[in-house]
C-alpha cells in the first residue's frame, strides 16, 4: 500500500525534472514569441531566438524579482510598521507624519500666495 520514502523520491525526481525542463522552455518560448510579435514591428528591434528569449528571462528575473526570496513581505513590513507606529505618543506620530508630508510633498508646509 505504502511506499517508501526512496521509492517516492525516485517516482517524484524525474517529475519534478521534467516539470521544470517544461516550465522553463514555456517561460522562454512565452518571451520569445511577446518579444517577436510586439516589438520588431513597434521599434524595429531584432527578432529573438529562443535561447535569447531565454538569456532574457533569466536576466530579467535577476534584476527585477531577485534569487530567491529574501526581505520582508508586504504584510510582514506593514504590520511591523504598525506596531512601531502604535507604540508612538501622539507628538511623535504628528512629527512623524509632518515629515512624511514634507517628504513627498516638498512644498506641503509653505503658504501659497494668493
Amino acid at each position: 500500500m505504502f511506499m517508501s520514502r526512496r521509492k517516492k523520491l525516485i517516482v517524484i525526481a524525474p517529475a519534478a525534472i521534467a516539470g521544470i525542463v517544461l516550465f522553463t522552455f514555456l517561460g522562454g518560448e512565452v518571451v520569445k514569441l511577446l518579444w517577436n510579435y510586439v516589438l520588431p514591428p513597434l521599434f524595429g528591434w531584432p527578432v529573438l531566438g529562443f535561447w535569447q528569449a531565454l538569456a532574457l528571462l533569466a536576466l530579467c528575473r535577476i534584476l527585477f524579482g531577485g534569487l530567491g526570496r529574501h526581505g520582508m513581505s508586504r504584510s510582514r513590513m506593514r504590520r511591523r510598521f504598525a506596531e512601531r507606529f502604535e507604540s508612538m505618543s501622539p507628538e511623535e506620530r504628528e512629527w512623524f507624519k509632518e515629515r512624511m508630508r514634507r517628504r513627498c510633498d516638498p512644498g506641503a508646509g509653505e503658504t501659497k500666495p494668493v
